[in-house]
């Protein structure tokens, strides 16, 4: 094989640039499988450099299976990467194993893919070969047992690779048409409301006192007597957690309603909302 031909077959095999193919080869001494290892060493140098940068694009991966939906954020630096046919093709296997291993990263880091090579090998190898940083972000798998699960992807890049993603599990027996298409309503709800918990004693104790405190340094500075202060500050601190709260908020396709409300009218008496998430690039 000429060394024009192991050029060829490296650059098919690695993704890596002509020039970067030849040097391989040469200090390789035309050995194909040290070219290859070359390439890797020089990629993870290549890789390192750019992991200075900022990657705020990307897209969230959702994959399901049995009874359980996982979802996986992987970002880059552009837009137009998140677009690339070799990226899209990496996060959708990365997708399917992060639903093998419950989102748990450090398994799926070491995982196979399917050309044999794990994970974090592959993701330095696509990081050379495209010249951005990738990285990968949130993960989370929603399994719950006795539950209908059901899924919202907006802004859709490909199948199932979006820029917004939700998962929703809902507690119950019936798995009928009607707790399936409350599923799907409630998956686009929490899209465009994006609550922080479930319910108002579920939010985060360190958002609550932030809110606390930007309210407090508000009416500090409208000269109000103390006592009114006080309980605008109540009323605002009220509004904030049921603003913020799912089972609170005003259900988005009919306002005068809380999304509680709507879960009492389908009168179905076990029904529950089990667990959510909501990923969102760029948040």
């Amino acid at each position: 094989m000429s060394d024009i031909e192991k050029v060829k077959k490296l650059r098919s095999a690695t993704g890596a640039g002509f020039k970067d193919c030849n040097l391989a080869i040469k200090e390789s001494g035309g050995d194909l499988d040290k070219a290859i290892e070359i390439l890797r060493v020089k990629g993870i140098s290549k890789a390192s450099k750019k992991m200075s940068r900022e990657a705020k694009e990307g897209v969230v991966a959702v994959s399901e299976s049995d009874k359980k939906i996982s979802l996986i954020e992987v970002n880059c630096e552009t837009d137009f990467v998140a677009k690339n046919d070799d990226f899209i093709n990496f996060v959708k296997e990365l997708s399917e194993l992060n639903n093998n291993v419950n989102s748990n990263l450090d398994n799926l880091q070491k995982s196979k893919m399917s050309n044999g090579k794990t994970v974090d090998e592959n993701l330095v190898a696509l990081i050379a070969k495209i010249g951005e940083k990738i990285t990968i972000g949130k993960t989370k798998t929603v399994a719950n047992e006795g539950t209908v699960n059901s899924k919202y992807l907006h802004t859709v890049v490909k199948d199932n690779l979006a820029k917004l993603a939700v998962a929703v599990s809902l507690e119950t027996k019936d798995n009928s048409e009607t707790v399936k298409n409350f599923g799907k309503q409630l998956s686009m709800h929490i899209a465009a409301s994006n609550p922080l918990a479930l319910d108002q004693d579920s939010i985060d104790k360190s958002i609550i006192e932030k809110e606390q405190e930007l309210v407090t340094e508000e009416l500090k500075n409208s000269g109000k007597p103390e006592e009114i202060a006080k309980k605008i500050s109540i009323g605002k601190m009220n509004k904030f957690k049921e603003e913020n709260a799912l089972l609170t908020q005003a259900w988005v396709m009919e306002p005068k309603k809380k999304v509680q409300d709507i879960v009492k009218e389908l009168s179905i008496s076990d029904l529950k909302i089990k667990e959510f998430v909501r990923f969102k690039i760029g948040e």
